[in-house]
């Protein structure tokens, strides 16, 4: 039967989280107490005043299609918006707005990479970018961050990973799934390296208004005008103003590749949902007093997850800096057995967690990083320090 298919389709990797996000999810059905730290999302509702603009929107008749690249005025919202945060110019006619920021990534990678192209990506990764590449005819080639660099990659091992087929670099800071940030200084000198060598970079930055130390991200597109003319941009609504099942993202890109994108996406999906556009020109244009508080809530969680994982024996994590995430080092109970099951990766690790402790974590394998789990602290205090409690003590039952 794979014969039928077209050979990009076939290089699609399969999700090896699906069989533990079915269990878990049928557990929670059946009535199972299932804690879940594997969603990606804010669990807060989205702000009544967005709300109220896409009830406002519907009640307007704004139902009907828009330019393929976006409403003009959500358009220019968000040229405003990178004025405001990043120290970007950008005119409209450079913005593509899409349906979220994954089918942004989506559009810049079916823009660039032909067939053969090289796209470097740190690991561990958001587990989607390495499936884009490859769907488009590229080559991924995994650059992997240490966790005594904080789960950081250095300019060095940028610049010895670049070959002559090197076509783009995927960057994100903060970083999903590890939480890592890197410095203004960082960047500046990813960003040496990139034009040096001639290669564009797709920076992924939906994460930026999540951080909680020192460090704050930098946009790669502020280095220098000649950076800014090999970097796409992309960000979205969706983790800033909790609004995920919106499906509203955009990017910023250097005007040939912005039309390109358009002309593409003008065949393939026209424009995003119209009703959303209005919702998230409300969200970028008002006070951001909201996202506050849902940062000051997450650092909250953020530092009350890293305390209880620092008693543990046997599992640690590299302190996050950004997002929403901590990868949890689990390869110290590889080798140890469940009942009668040998846990060896993983997968194996969050099979077993899921049935002892009704707890379902996302396997870091599919993110390139086999040694950890991926933990998210977008869900209540209450629900997450019992979790936490009950990985523990799922960790020191194995023998």
């Amino acid at each position: 039967m794979s014969e039928v298919l077209a050979k990009r389709i076939r290089t699609i990797s399969p999700s090896q989280t699906l069989a533990i996000s079915a269990k878990a999810k049928a557990m929670k059905a059946a009535g199972e107490n299932v804690i879940s730290f594997g969603v990606g999302e804010p669990n807060f509702s989205t702000p009544e005043h967005i709300v109220a603009a896409a009830v406002d929107a519907l009640e307007k008749g704004h139902t009907k299609y828009t330019p393929s690249a976006g409403l003009p005025e959500l358009r220019r919202a968000i040229c405003s918006k990178f004025r405001r945060d990043n120290g970007l110019e950008y005119e409209p006619s450079q913005v593509i707005v899409s349906n979220g920021a994954k089918h942004s990534i989506f559009n810049v990678c079916f823009a660039l990479v032909d067939e053969g192209d090289e796209v470097i990506i740190p690991a561990p990764y958001w587990l989607t970018y390495p499936e884009v590449v490859k769907a488009c005819g590229g080559v991924p080639v995994f650059v992997r961050a240490s966790k005594r660099t904080g789960f950081k990659i250095t300019p060095e091992q940028l610049r010895g990973a670049i070959t002559p087929r090197t076509k783009l670099f995927i960057f994100n800071s903060p970083c999903n799934p590890t939480g890592a940030v890197y410095s203004e200084s960082e960047v500046r000198a990813f960003a040496a390296v990139c034009e040096e060598a001639g290669i564009y970079v797709l920076s992924d930055e939906i994460y930026e208004k999540l951080v909680y130390g020192s460090v704050k991200p930098f946009s790669f597109a502020a280095c220098s005008e000649k950076m800014k003319e090999k970097t796409v941009t992309v960000n979205g609504v969706s983790k800033t103003y909790a609004m995920t099942g919106w499906r509203v993202g955009y990017l910023a890109a250097p005007p040939e590749i912005a039309r390109a994108i358009d002309s593409f996406q003008s065949h393939a999906t026209s424009n995003p949902n119209s009703i959303a556009q209005y919702a998230a020109l409300k969200a970028l244009s008002s006070s951001e007093a909201a996202v506050e508080e849902m940062v000051a809530r997450f650092a909250r969680r953020r530092l009350a997850m890293i305390e209880r994982i620092s008693e543990m024996k046997g599992a640690y994590c590299i302190i996050p800096e950004g997002a929403f995430y901590t990868m949890l080092v689990v390869s110290g109970t590889y080798g140890k057995k469940f009942g009668s099951k040998l846990i060896e990766n993983s997968v194996d690790f969050a099979d077993a967690l899921l049935d002892a402790a009704k707890v379902a974590v996302v396997p870091g394998a599919p993110f390139g990083a086999d040694d950890c789990v991926r933990l998210s602290y977008a869900l209540s205090m209450e629900e997450m320090l019992e979790g936490l409690d009950r990985i523990d003590a799922f960790i020191q039952s194995l023998q």
